[in-house]
Formats: structure tokens, sequence, C-alpha cells
């Protein structure tokens, strides 16, 4: 067992009425909606983030292995680009997770004694916490500025702090989580809260064959199913839900056109579900779903777009060997 602290300790105030929770909140309106939905951000309680960890080792989940290659074969790139001028440089990851891929970066920062901070921001106390342990085993001298917080609230205390060049990194493709609306507004709020300079590296999934992008989302261990269900065993847990997970299905579909994966969960059969800390009672039709996620996929013309209207320069674009993937630098 560890003898670091935890990273967040227990509040000493009693935690909101499960009612008044940003869970609550969006049970109770997303499952009024036609069709029913559900953010894919509630994905990530303890199981959900153990369970992604499991996902991306997948063999049909190509996105990490492409991404992985693209950070190892370009770390020295990425330094040089980090560092024009010499300036310290403070490396802020939005929603580090375990920081599998950023790992490559840090290690050989640390390497070359690169002058900088690395600041992870996750909304998963225990990822966070596992995180900061694991990193300062590693790399005992590495200088950490870890924030549990949202990533706009996080931006805005760490601009605060220091004069050091920031650069974000966003890896993952969870871009691909937004609408096309919401990854606008995400990137022109990037753009509102860096200073000139400033870099966002962003990791995107290039549209490519669809049966290479619908395998990823159908893994034949099950897991993608077992991550999507979990949102069900994390309302019950939490709300006082009798969701029947057996009753449920995973179905996720591909649509080249729009270069959108679409995620849903499926009721089974005609059924009732009670959420008692919601007072609330749910009936679903045989067939009836629940839209859980959505992940886009790009083109290189429509990221040089995204850059050139949220108020960015793109000024470095990696891909792995086969094109899969792209992790993309914007300065602001």
């Amino acid at each position: 067992m560890s003898d670091v602290e935890p990273l967040f300790p227990a509040p000493c105030s009693e935690p909101p009425a499960p009612s008044s929770s940003p869970l609550a909140d969006e049970v109770r309106t997303g499952l009024q909606k036609t069709p029913k939905r559900l953010s894919s951000r509630f994905f990530y309680d303890a199981e959900g983030s153990r369970l992604f960890q499991e996902i991306m080792h997948a063999p049909e989940y190509y996105l990490t292995r492409s991404e992985y290659e693209i950070l190892d074969a370009h770390k020295a790139d990425y330094l040089k680009q980090f560092t024009p001028d010499g300036r310290p440089f403070e490396l802020v990851e939005l929603g580090a997770g375990d920081g599998l891929k950023t790992k490559i970066l840090l290690g050989f920062f640390a390497d070359k004694n690169a002058d900088f901070t690395y600041a992870p921001v996750d909304i998963s106390v225990d990822a966070l916490d596992e995180l900061v342990v694991d990193l300062r085993q590693k790399w005992p001298d590495l200088r950490l500025n870890p924030r549990h917080d949202d990533y706009f609230n996080a931006l805005e205390q760490l601009s605060e702090e220091s004069d050091a060049r920031r650069v974000v990194l966003f890896l993952g493709s969870n871009i691909g989580n937004f609408s096309p609306d919401d990854a606008l507004d995400f990137y022109r709020q990037l753009h509102n809260r860096l200073q000139p300079g400033d870099l966002v590296l962003t990791g995107f999934d290039l549209q490519k064959h669809p049966a290479v992008i619908h395998a990823a989302y159908n893994d034949r261990q099950g897991l993608t199913r077992a991550f999507n269900l979990n949102l069900l065993r994390r309302i019950n847990q939490e709300l006082d839900a009798n969701f029947d997970l057996a009753a449920f299905d995973h179905y996720e579909v591909y649509n080249p056109e729009t270069g959108e994966a679409r995620s849903y969960l499926v009721s089974q059969k005609a059924q009732t579900v009670q959420i008692a800390a919601l007072d609330m009672t749910v009936p679903f039709q045989y067939g009836e779903i629940i839209h859980t996620e959505i992940s886009r996929k790009f083109t290189r013309a429509q990221i040089e777009q995204l850059a050139q209207q949220t108020g960015f320069s793109l000024v470095g674009w990696f891909t792995d060997c086969k094109g899969y993937f792209a992790d993309v630098v914007f300065e602001r």
C-alpha cells in the first residue's frame, strides 16, 4: 500500500443530495427527451474508467496505438515546437486519465532536462490520485500541478499562477465526442483563456474505411458493451434506480457520410424503471434507445476549418503510418 496521502482528502461538509448532483440533473432531463439520451461524460466513474483502460488495449481499438505511435515518433519535434525561444512551459492535459500516452512525452522531456511543469486535469479523483502517485515514483523531480476540476476552471486558475507558455493537451480524440457547434465553442473558449504563442495539441481520429471504425466500437471481448451498460449500473448505485442491465444491450452504428459513430443502449423489452432518488418512473418500449455517445471522425479540411473559425493557426500535423489518426498543433 502506498504511503502517499490522497491528493484530494474527503470534504468536511456533507456532499450534495443525489437529487441535485450533475448526474441526477442529466438523468432527470435526458430520460424525458425523445429520443432518450445521456451524456457520455458520465461514463467515467471508477468502474467506467477501469473499463476504458481495458478498451484502449483491445485489438480493434486502433486509436490508442495510433496516437502512441505518433507521440513516440515525434516527441523531439514536439519539444522543439513547445520551446522555440527557451521559455519554460506548462503542459496542461485536459482529461489526463492514466497518462499512458503522455508519459512518452514526460519521460523524454525529463531526459532532456526541459524546463516544464505538468498539470493533469481530470474530473475523476481516483484517476488523478493514481496518476500522481505513479508519476512521483517514475520521475521524483517532475514538477506537478494536478487539478481536480473541469477544463475551463482549471485553465483560468493556471493562467493566473504562471507566465510560462501554456501547452494544452487534448488527446485521445475526445474532441470527437463534441457536436460541431460544441467543438467550435470549446476552441473559442480555449482561445479566450490562452495567450498569444500558447499551443493546443489535439488528437483527431481521421475518416477511414468504415469497417475499421465500426469494429473499434464493437470489440469481440464486449468491453465497449460493458462500458456503456456501466452507465446504468452507476445510476442504480448513485440514484437508487432499478435498471436491469440484462434487459438492455449496446448498439453502435457508423455513418461514413457524416463521419459519426453513434452509441446507444437499447431496451430489449417493454419495461418500467424506477429512480427512487428522483421520485421518477421511466417507461421503455421494446427496442427503445438511449443515445449515449457520438464519436466524430474528421478530414484534414474540417480540422483546418475548425482552426480558422476559432482564431487558431494550424502549425503542426502528425499522423501514424496508416494515416488513421492525427495529432494536430494549433497556435493561439
